[in-house]
């Protein structure tokens, strides 16, 4: 078990299934060391989206915890293409995206979410430089959507 599955299981965290993509795209592109990562919305174990508008239907506790699981999905999908997360070097920025209603401004609260996560299992590999914007609406009315880009190493 590599080091940070070590990290995960001490924080009782699993990953979950790596999602699949929608439509006529990759999940995951690496160019040269960079992995970029495409947009992933919050999903239960089933397989169901999270959605609502932020502001409106959705406090920031459940964005919170929407981008939260967002970065577990993240970290799932890294396993699954580097074989290890042992293979991050750093994450390198996150682009979050949240459905919000016009006046909702708590965006960087929401996708603390993510970002908190990153930290807590891969320590300062994880602290990156991201984006926290609204959006009028997300793919199949989702409440958050990030995206992230990530430095492998070397022997990866």
């Amino acid at each position: 078990m590599s080091k940070i599955e070590n990290r995960l299981a001490e924080l009782g965290l699993e990953l979950p299934p790596v999602p699949t993509p929608a439509a006529n795209f990759l999940t995951c592109r690496r160019a040269g060391s960079l992995l970029f990562l495409s947009g992933q919305g919050p999903r239960t174990a089933g397989g169901k989206v999270s959605v609502g508008r932020l502001g409106r239907d959705c406090s920031v506790e459940r964005g919170y915890a929407d981008a939260r699981q967002i970065g577990l999905q993240i970290l799932a999908t890294l396993k699954h293409v580097l074989g290890s997360l042992d293979g991050v070097e750093r994450v390198v920025k996150i682009f979050g995206m949240v459905n919000a209603e016009p006046g909702f401004t708590d965006h960087p609260q929401v996708i603390n979410g993510c970002s908190d996560l990153l930290v807590e299992v891969l320590g300062d590999k994880g602290r990156h430089a991201r984006s926290a914007v609204g959006m009028s609406s997300l793919p199949a009315g989702m409440t958050v959507e990030i995206e992230a880009i990530v430095l492998v190493a070397e022997e990866y």
